[in-house]
């Protein structure tokens, strides 16, 4: 393309003006020679400044050094002198490219398209350009996972062994089922996910689907999840706005278990110091096709800061708190409508080579009405669940490009006034990922 630029500076644009010297001497298509070319240029400014054919040329020498900014100063001015000048347009669209503007790289390459006075050889190369930067606007990502852990509760079992039941206002303790205990051992999670991606030039679509499974010697703990998303950034809502809607799919024992749809926003909200803000509100319906009963529509608005940590690696702080509410839609779930709370706080360390996450997550839920009159006398159900997952990933490149080891180390421990509730589980996986 650097070729094309001498040839359309030779013949198709305007002539220079004043007292500028011929240019043709400082025109070579050796790309070593960029840099005595700018240098050459730069000892004629003067004598130059209103030829626009000159200043098309210095923009092309100084976008072949490295020089950026100066170059699209340039070649805008020998676009200000003569706005017919071919040779300009070419390296200016090129240059608002590598500046990261792609729609308007793409705007000003058309332009050239429209022309009807570039040889033919020089149109093939603007109509490639123009079909390789408009690919840029669409983009489809897939991912596959595989690993392999041990969890030391498969079923998602009580904790408690046994049950305290109250029947006539006496407390009777029932021992649980071995069926109903937790049982631990190995386990297999595959996912395959794709991503594409969609940019214009004030908003950015992305639609996201996949499939997961999980499988271990329990077959009755064995569970797959179907799941989709998608998400606008920008126009028409605020420049940092997104709005997402999704669907959730779980299927246990070959039979359908619960559907979420949900809506969600999440939009700037200020910026203090180095730190961002962010404003969130989410809305679901929960199906659970098994249990009717269970049905409801939960509400969760919340906040979240970010911030950095400048070090020498990037490392990143988010705290965040969240306000939860569950409507029944059904007179009889029990318990009824519950309400909530929710605390988050994450870091981040990502370097070239690997990245470091922790997420500590603390949720705490109260029913409305009491659970059961069989269980605490009817009381209030409260349920407070804490987590902690631990994540490390590490690019493998030299296996192959975008394959990825990962390590999950996940805690969680729930706890409930009524011993039904109360749950413990570890988890600990290892395997790798490919994005492609």
């Amino acid at each position: 393309m650097r070729l094309a630029t001498i040839l359309f500076s030779l013949g198709l644009s305007s002539a220079a003006y004043g007292v500028c010297p011929p240019l043709a001497p400082f025109q070579n298509t050796e790309e070593d020679a960029w840099e005595s070319t700018r240098q050459s240029l730069a000892e004629i400014f003067d004598q130059c400044l209103l030829s626009s054919e000159y200043f098309s040329l210095l923009g092309a020498a100084q976008l072949n050094t490295g020089r950026l900014v100066d170059a699209m100063e340039s070649l805008e001015r020998a676009l200000l002198l003569d706005p017919d000048n071919g040779a300009a347009l070419i390296d200016y669209s090129e240059a608002l490219l590598e500046d990261g503007q792609l729609f308007a790289a793409i705007e000003v390459n058309q332009l050239l398209l429209a022309r009807t006075d570039a040889p033919p050889g020089l149109k093939q190369q603007i109509e490639s350009r123009q079909r390789e930067w408009s690919a840029l606007t669409r983009q489809t990502d897939w991912q596959i996972d595989l690993l392999g852990g041990y969890d030391s509760n498969l079923n998602g079992a009580p904790d408690a062994e046994t049950v305290a039941l109250t029947l006539s206002g006496e407390p009777i303790l029932l021992k649980l089922n071995e069926t109903y205990q937790a049982i631990e051992g190995p386990y297999l999670n595959a996912r395959v996910a794709a991503l594409h991606s969609r940019l214009g030039p004030e908003h950015q679509d992305t639609l996201f689907g996949q499939v997961r499974g999980r499988w271990s010697d329990d077959s009755s703990s064995d569970v797959k999840q179907f799941s989709g998303r998608y998400t606008r950034r920008g126009s028409p809502l605020p420049e940092i706005g997104q709005l997402s809607v999704g669907l959730n799919h779980l299927v246990f024992l070959g039979n359908s278990l619960f559907t979420g749809t949900d809506a969600s926003y999440r939009g700037g909200l200020a910026t203090i110091g180095t730190c961002s803000t962010n404003l969130s509100a989410a809305l679901q319906q929960q199906r659970w096709q098994q249990q009717r009963r269970l049905d409801g529509i939960e509400m969760k608005a919340g906040v979240e800061a970010s911030c950095p940590l400048g070090t020498t690696i990037g490392q990143e702080i988010t705290l965040g708190a969240s306000l939860l509410n569950n409507l029944a839609l059904n007179d009889n779930r029990l318990g009824g409508n519950r309400d909530g709370w929710q605390a988050t706080a994450g870091w981040r360390a990502a370097s070239s080579q690997r990245v470091i996450t922790a997420q500590v997550n603390f949720t705490s839920i109260l029913d409305g009405r009491g659970f059961s009159s069989l269980l605490e006398n009817n009381a209030r159900r409260r349920v407070q669940r804490g987590s902690v997952l631990i994540q490390y990933r590490e690019r493998l490149e030299f296996l192959a490009r975008g394959l990825e080891l990962v390590a999950n180390l996940y805690h969680q421990d729930q706890r409930s006034n009524i011993g039904l509730f109360d749950t413990i589980d570890t988890s600990i996986e290892v395997g790798l990922s490919w994005r492609f």
